[in-house]
C-alpha cells in the first residue's frame, strides 16, 4: 500500500510539474493575431490581389496610361509633384492617384509606384512616381505593362504635345524609333501595411 501511495504522489507531482511548465511557457509568450505566419501570408495575399486588381482596372479605364504620361515638360517631372520629382503623401492628382488613395491610403496601407522603361539601346531606366517610404519586410509587389505609342498625348494640364514630340524632356526615350510604338512601361506598385 505504501508503494502504491508513493507512485500516486510521484505521478501527481510530475503532472503538476508539467502543467506548471506549460502555464509558464504560455504566459511568457505573447500571442497576437499576426503571430502566425499564415496570418501574415493571408494579409500579403490580400494586398497583392488588391494591387494587381487596381493596376488591371486602372489600365482598363485608361487611368494608368494617363498617369504614366502625366508629365510636365517645363519642370521635367510628374505634374504637381514636389521639387524632388515624385509624390510623397499619396497618389498623383489624377484618376490613378485617386484609386491608389481610396484603395490603400484610406486603409493605412502605404505604397510606392515606380515606372520602368527601356530605351532604344536596350538599357532600362526607372522613374519614381510615388514614394511613401521604405517598404516593410511584408511588402508585396504587383506589376503591369502599359504601351505608349508615338502619338500618345501628355496628360498634364497645359501640355499639348505627344510623347514623341516631347522626347527631349519626357522621362522615357523612344525605344523603337522606326515604329509607331514609343515604348513599353512597366508600372511597379509596392504596398505594405503602415
Amino acid at each position: 500500500m505504501d508503494r502504491a501511495q508513493a507512485h500516486m504522489v510521484e505521478g501527481f507531482t510530475a503532472a503538476l510539474l508539467v502543467l506548471g511548465a506549460v502555464l509558464f511557457a504560455l504566459q511568457a509568450t505573447a500571442v497576437t493575431p499576426l503571430t502566425a505566419s499564415t496570418s501574415n501570408e493571408r494579409i500579403e495575399n490580400q494586398q497583392r490581389a488588391l494591387a494587381e486588381d487596381l493596376l488591371a482596372t486602372t489600365d482598363a479605364t485608361g487611368a494608368l496610361g494617363e498617369a504614366v504620361v502625366f508629365w510636365n515638360t517645363t519642370t521635367e517631372q510628374f505634374d504637381g509633384a514636389p521639387d524632388i520629382g515624385f509624390y510623397t503623401s499619396g497618389g498623383p492628382p489624377n484618376r490613378f492617384g485617386a484609386a491608389l488613395n481610396d484603395t490603400f491610403r484610406a486603409n493605412d496601407v502605404a505604397f510606392n509606384v515606380y515606372v520602368t522603361h527601356r530605351g532604344a539601346e536596350g538599357t532600362s531606366s526607372r522613374e519614381t512616381m510615388v514614394y511613401m517610404g521604405t517598404p516593410s519586410n511584408h511588402a508585396v509587389v504587383a506589376t503591369h505593362a502599359v504601351f505608349l505609342f508615338d502619338d500618345t498625348p501628355l496628360t498634364a494640364p497645359g501640355e499639348n504635345q505627344t510623347v514623341s514630340a516631347a522626347n527631349a524632356t519626357f522621362y522615357a526615350t523612344d525605344a523603337a524609333p522606326n515604329s509607331p510604338i514609343y515604348t513599353v512601361m512597366e508600372v511597379r506598385l509596392v504596398v505594405w501595411k503602415m
